[in-house]
């Protein structure tokens, strides 16, 4: 393939060639060189350049061969000469800049760049920056070289930043496409090919559990009865892990949590989740306020998502001694929900992060050996709660204790 971008290269070189002596009208218009020439005489220096910069892009690059760090660099810069030579009109140049030039169905250099930099690690953002450094090396070497600009330099130089622009489009949307892909196939294996087998483990143990409580001939011994409800309390975590990184992966890639609007109580939901937590938590006092016009539009089974990820992030941050106080408020505009909890306070560094995916509040592991998970049901409550239009905020300190407030526009 680099042989092949060389050999464009090299006839383009000896076409430009007999061009430029049929140009040359005077001695001092001969010896400056266009920068369509610059590029091929020098694509050496130009691809050592983009590959010592590409090297410094770790840890991704510390273990890629030469030949990978300079892949298809030959073939962008060939694409480049050609852009830059070819005829262009008005016209055709709006097009460009807009991103509407047509392409073949045939994947460019820019498309390949991509998908072997994704395959490699390089994430967009250092893929991009390749770009930037192709451009600078080119105009700064160039530069050197034409001490002043002329007209057809500013062509020149306006052309090659069209063609830089266009496989850098090219390179960016391919990258996207193939990252949109490989989330969808995420998804698809987390919603059926996982969480399916995990359905049928549940419902499996479930069943047993049943048939021993109701058929006394077939009815489990205390070590078998252990062991299927352990089988089924762990693929029932399993199922809710996998249900909140779908969530996440919804979230974080741009198409947002669904949400199914529909008249709703949102006291009566208040009372069903506090009732569940009470059943889950037996030795904690969670006390509930209900208040205001609580009626509306809203989805459900997110919003009890909201109430039993913050209530379960209560009880794993208060003090055992301590109760969890939950507020339900209706205003004409809008329903607050509040969960306050008293325990060790939440540093100002990390309230700023709290709602990120992938972080947790604890200061110290130690203090709460249950704790340990992805950090995931405070990003999704944010989302929830955001999906529905609405806001949410957590205050904490030692003498009020920690605060979770969040509100539902009606």
């Amino acid at each position: 393939m680099e042989k092949k971008a060389k050999n464009k290269l090299k006839k383009l070189a000896l076409v430009s060639h007999g061009l430029d002596k049929q140009k040359s009208s005077s001695p001092r218009r001969a010896n400056r060189m266009r920068l369509a020439d610059f590029i091929r005489e020098n694509s050496q220096q130009i691809v050592s350049e983009w590959a010592a910069f590409a090297r410094t892009l770790t840890p991704v690059a510390d273990d890629m061969t030469p030949l990978a760090l300079r892949d298809h660099i030959l073939e962008i810069l060939a694409f480049i000469v050609r852009d830059i030579e070819s005829p262009q009109t008005s016209s055709e140049q709006k097009q460009k800049s807009q991103g509407k030039k047509e392409k073949d169905s045939t994947p460019t250099a820019a498309e390949t760049h991509a998908a072997l930099r994704l395959a490699g690690g390089f994430d967009i953002d250092q893929m991009v920056s390749e770009y930037r450094a192709l451009r600078a090396s080119v105009i700064k070497l160039w530069a050197k070289t034409n001490a002043q600009m002329s007209n057809a330099d500013i062509i020149d130089l306006t052309r090659f930043n069209e063609s830089i622009d266009q496989e850098l489009a090219e390179s960016v949307s391919h990258y996207t496409k193939k990252v949109s892909y490989s989330k969808d196939l995420f998804v698809g294996i987390l919603s059926h090919d996982l969480r399916s087998p995990l359905n049928v483990i549940s419902m499996s143990a479930q069943l047993m559990l049943n048939m021993g409580a109701l058929n006394k001939k077939e009815a489990l011994n205390e070590r078998q009865t252990m062991l299927a409800t352990q089988i089924f309390e762990s693929t029932s975590r399993i199922i809710t892990l996998i249900n909140d990184l779908l969530d996440v992966t919804r979230a974080r890639f741009g198409s947002g949590l669904p949400i199914i609007r529909s008249s709703m109580d949102i006291g009566f939901v208040s009372r069903q989740l506090v009732n569940e937590m009470r059943a889950a938590y037996p030795m904690r006092i969670i006390n509930l306020e209900v208040s205001g016009d609580l009626k509306g539009k809203w989805d459900k089974a997110r919003i009890g998502q909201v109430f039993s990820n913050l209530i379960g992030n209560a009880v794993q941050y208060s003090f055992k001694d301590s109760s969890i106080d939950v507020a339900v408020k209706g205003d004409p505009e809008a329903i607050q929900l509040s969960v306050h909890n008293e325990g060790v306070p939440i540093s100002p560094q990390k309230t700023e992060v709290l709602f990120d995916a992938l972080t947790r509040a604890a200061i110290d592991e130690g203090d709460h050996p249950d704790a340990i998970n992805l950090g995931l049901g405070l990003y999704i409550t944010k989302e929830i709660v955001v999906s529905h239009g609405g806001t949410i905020d957590v205050t904490s300190s030692e003498e009020d204790g920690t605060t979770f407030t969040a509100r539902f526009p009606r």
